[in-house]
């Protein structure tokens, strides 16, 4: 079958992934003061870190329209895909899973008569949580598996999906009020740096740690018991590099494997989690 993968710029795809294997990442719009700017398209990561830093202004993300999504399904259409699979941004925390459906729906309204399959999954997670499954989903396609069984894992794995946040900089999360447990959180003019836990969409501090060396040795500890033994793990990079090249070593040495995937945190992760966090993401037990 001729299937075509199509997420958003949330997962933090790395563009040269998202050119090799051939991934449409619809990126989101962002808003910085008077400013409006493209995730993946006006500026880099490293860039955005930067311009967040110095700005006054909260960045705010716009929702991937109904009428966007209705254009990819129009396109990958008339180029004669069977079937469609889209993995979108946790539904609690965007409209945008809602507008990929509602497309969906329309295109069908308006095409009786297609046979082409469209599946649109809301990944309940967000970053790599979604953006190593997509890329490991295209492989199985490319080997041949089927749509049900390709679905099957992708749901699995969002099903498992445990992220994890060590909060350096807490200025960003608490702004934005997108992550409620950074935004409640108390203890920073004590040094204490937070843990913080994203499963199903909710968030929680599990951890509370007295300077950057133990958050990130705590850390290890936490997340290594957490995840399930000889699973692939990933991490998503900010501007913190040496303690995240400092979590990678004590946590590949902790597991017994390196991370499977690195990103940089985008512009629609970073503008509500700030650029001084580690993210890991890690497969825990089933929760549904």
């Amino acid at each position: 079958m001729k299937i075509k993968f199509i997420t958003d710029s949330a997962s933090d795809i790395l563009i040269d992934d998202e050119k090799k294997y051939d991934i449409d990442v619809m990126p989101f719009d962002i808003t910085l003061g008077d400013k409006s700017l493209c995730e993946r398209v006006d500026f880099t990561p490293q860039e955005f870190y930067e311009m967040i830093d110095k700005s006054e202004h909260l960045p705010k993300t716009s929702q991937i329209t109904v009428i966007r999504f209705e254009e990819k399904l129009e396109k990958y259409y008339n180029e004669g895909y069977d079937a469609i699979i889209m993995v979108i941004i946790n539904s609690t925390g965007s409209q945008t899973y809602e507008n990929a459906v509602l497309a969906k729906n329309n295109f069908i309204e308006a095409h009786p008569d297609s046979k082409m399959r469209i599946e649109v999954l809301d990944s309940h997670c967000y970053s790599l949580g979604y953006g190593y499954p997509v890329i490991e989903a295209v492989k199985k396609a490319q080997a041949g598996q089927s749509v049900d069984m390709i679905v099957a894992y992708l749901e699995d794995m969002f099903n498992c999906c445990e992220i994890y946040i060590i909060g350096f900089g807490l200025r960003h999360m608490k702004k934005s009020g997108r992550i409620n447990a950074a935004a409640a959180f108390l203890g920073e003019l004590m040094g204490l740096k937070p843990l913080i836990s994203l499963i199903g969409g909710e968030s929680a501090v599990v951890k509370k740690c007295r300077g950057e060396k133990a958050a990130i040795t705590d850390a290890v500890e936490y997340i290594s018991k957490r995840a399930t033994p000889g699973t692939p793990w990933e991490i998503l990079r900010t501007t913190m590099t040496d303690q995240e090249n400092e979590f990678i070593r004590l946590y590949s040495q902790k597991v017994g494997r390196p991370p499977e995937m690195e990103s940089y945190s985008g512009a629609a992760v970073a503008s509500n989690a700030g650029p001084q966090m580690i993210g890991i993401i890690i497969r825990g037990n089933a929760r549904r």
